[in-house]
């Protein structure tokens, strides 16, 4: 493992999935370079770092391979502008397993009006969501996927996305599919 501010990079996916209730939310805060400021107990535990050793590590620490660069890219955008984005995040934790989450992120703002921050809560995903989304972020990944600069793999991933979603927006994809299982 690669040593990174505060934790180690997480181990090489292992194909097991990890669960958690679906009463547990999960909840971290970052700066504005995504750093983490804040991680809760559920976090510590999902992810399976100990309490506190994520505080000054890049979130992505947590990052899947699976996970489309494009999606990422676009929740960077809407968050960046200062608007709130819903999304579905495979993640990987410490020791390989993953986890998927029903992602609520929103910007901080500062008492002028600037962002100051990020703040992430995340909930339970049922099995069937779970599979539904990453049957589609996979076809995104094999669009990133080649020797092309990261910019065109990430354009070419957003364009598969928005073929995928059939002239709906990411955001009502997202709900299309949440059902009542992860509420509104």
């Amino acid at each position: 493992m690669t040593r990174i501010t505060g934790v180690r990079r997480p181990q090489a996916p292992t194909g097991v999935e990890r669960e958690f209730g679906r009463e547990q939310i999960i909840v971290s805060k970052t700066d504005l370079q995504g750093r983490i400021t804040y991680a809760n107990d559920v976090f510590c535990q999902v992810s399976g770092y100990p309490e506190g050793a994520l505080t000054g590590s890049p979130h992505n620490v947590i990052r899947h391979p699976d996970m489309p660069m494009a999606v990422f890219q676009l929740l960077w955008d809407t968050i960046s502008a200062g608007d709130e984005i819903f999304a579905y995040v495979v993640n990987l934790a410490a020791d390989g397993a993953h986890y998927w989450v029903f992602a609520h992120v929103t910007p901080s703002f500062g008492v002028d009006g600037r962002i100051v921050g990020y703040h992430s809560n995340r909930r339970w995903v049922p099995p069937e969501v779970r599979r539904q989304v990453a049957g589609v972020y996979a076809q995104v990944r094999r669009a990133e996927q080649g020797d092309a600069p990261k910019k065109a793999r990430i354009a070419a991933g957003a364009a598969a996305l928005q073929e995928m979603l059939g002239g709906r927006t990411y955001d009502e994809w997202v709900w299309s599919i949440a059902g009542a299982e992860v509420g509104r």
